[in-house]
């Protein structure tokens, strides 16, 4: 009998988000008022956060109910496919099985939606009338302005600008869900004005429009921000992912020996991983977790455990979390989500406990490992998604080296529909390998010893 080539998960969906706080060996360092530097509590994060969303962020409970107004949203499109990659692991001649966890049928075309539809509907219920939020590549952005749809909320997105006129689809997508968007920097806030002060060129950055976002919402009565990587919460609710994959793979009686996720804030790599490394702390499974970044922007394999802001104004909580430093200016990779300073407080820590690993890859591998994948299983990940699949498949080589029969699980995060500009670009021949300069990271880092 022929295998089955896609896992249709037809078990009931998770109903409770796993919190892997309750399970770190070493818990997170708490965030640092950005005034003060002293701890931060509910009441300082209550001016942008719905109260429910903050008791998750500092939460050590390992289960946390999922609303059921979420739920009935989810089912649209979770459980969400698992497929064996049957032709990519005949191309690559390995002896591993490949696994991807499909979040591009989501509405938006990515994870993203599992933590804007959560954050959504519970600033809906503190009665917030208006979201302000930042986006790289436009996925975060696309899926806020589905949640915002949803429960009647207006939505303010400052994009990043590079991103801005690489992906005006996704400016297009927004729109039709009914968002404004902005491409930061901006001359509407005090510090996108300072930024452009500086540099009238800019091409922004998360960090700059995050600092925004932060500014646009502090200053509104009727407005929270909402963040779509980074934080605690947004991990929580990424890990419905997991969750799924791991009665997914009861199915075919199988498990990962390795779990693999592109990493700019954390989230989808946090949301594929956590369950399974809940899994390694508790029970000594020996998975590895891999995050995938770009050299250009190499925050876990290059950067510093230091608190840092998560913006460049220094209006956001200091975080002890690995950073390239806030005032690092990322170059205009088209990978435009993983172009973040820093990286999740929970990701750092489990990185530096060794819980987690982490690789770093260049643009040009990274397509080519795109076009593989879109070449054999027939759907174009983003480029995001793609530095996921490069290390699936340098993991799989690996295995055929060895001769080892692993079993490999990667996270496809989004889909590539707004990004065949950068495919043109790659098959034009005018994608290039973009390394960060050594000094210029050093020189970034050097300024945080200032912080505190």
């Amino acid at each position: 009998m022929k295998e089955k080539k896609i896992i249709l998960s037809e078990q009931e969906m998770p109903r409770k988000w796993y919190n892997i706080q309750a399970d770190m060996p070493n818990p997170i360092q708490p965030p640092l008022h950005p005034q003060t530097k002293k701890p931060a509590g509910p009441d300082d994060l209550s001016a942008i956060f719905p109260m429910q969303l903050i008791e998750q962020e500092v939460s050590d409970q390992r289960w946390i109910d999922i609303p059921e107004e979420v739920l009935e949203i989810y089912s649209q499109w979770r459980p969400s496919p698992l497929h064996r990659a049957y032709k990519l692991e005949k191309a690559l001649g390995t002896p591993a099985r490949i696994y991807y966890k499909n979040e591009g049928v989501s509405p938006a075309g990515s994870h993203k939606p599992n933590t804007a539809i959560a954050q959504a509907y519970y600033n809906k219920e503190a009665g917030v009338k208006r979201l302000s939020t930042e986006t790289g590549a436009g996925q975060w952005g696309s899926a806020l302005a589905l949640g915002c749809n949803y429960f009647g909320l207006e939505c303010s997105v400052y994009m990043v600008k590079v991103s801005y006129h690489q992906k005006p689809y996704r400016k297009s997508m927004m729109e039709v869900w009914g968002a404004d968007v902005h491409a930061s920097p901006t001359d509407m806030t005090q510090s996108g004005r300072d930024v452009l002060a500086k540099d009238p060129d800019s091409l922004g950055s998360l960090g700059i429009a995050i600092s925004e976002a932060v500014e646009d919402a502090a200053g509104k009565k009727d407005t929270n921000y909402s963040l779509g990587s980074v934080l605690n919460h947004v991990m929580l609710h990424q890990s419905i992912i997991g969750l799924e994959c791991k009665e997914q793979f009861k199915l075919v009686n199988d498990y990962p020996d390795f779990v693999i996720g592109c990493c700019g804030g954390g989230s989808n790599f946090a949301g594929v991983s956590f369950p399974f490394i809940h899994d390694k702390i508790r029970d000594d499974r020996p998975v590895r977790a891999i995050g995938v970044e770009p050299q250009a922007c190499p925050t876990l394999t290059k950067g510093a455990f230091t608190y840092d802001f998560g913006d460049v104004a220094g209006y956001t909580p200091l975080l002890m979390m690995y950073t390239l430093g806030h005032d690092f200016m990322p170059n205009g990779i088209h990978a435009g989500g993983l172009r973040y300073h820093g990286e999740s407080p929970l990701v750092s820590q489990l990185c530096k406990d060794g819980l987690i690993e982490a690789r770093a890859y260049g643009q040009q591998g990274v397509f080519e490992a795109a076009l593989t994948f879109a070449r054999t299983e027939g759907i174009l990940p983003a480029p995001e998604t793609a530095h996921a699949i490069k290390a699936a498949i340098d993991v799989a080589l690996e295995c055929k080296e060895a001769a080892e029969e692993k079993t490999i699980l990667f996270n496809f995060s989004g889909h590539g529909h707004f990004d065949l500009t950068a495919y043109d670009a790659f098959l034009a021949g005018n994608i290039k390998d973009i390394e960060y300069p050594q000094g210029l990271i050093d020189q970034s880092i050097a300024s945080l010893e200032k912080l505190l």
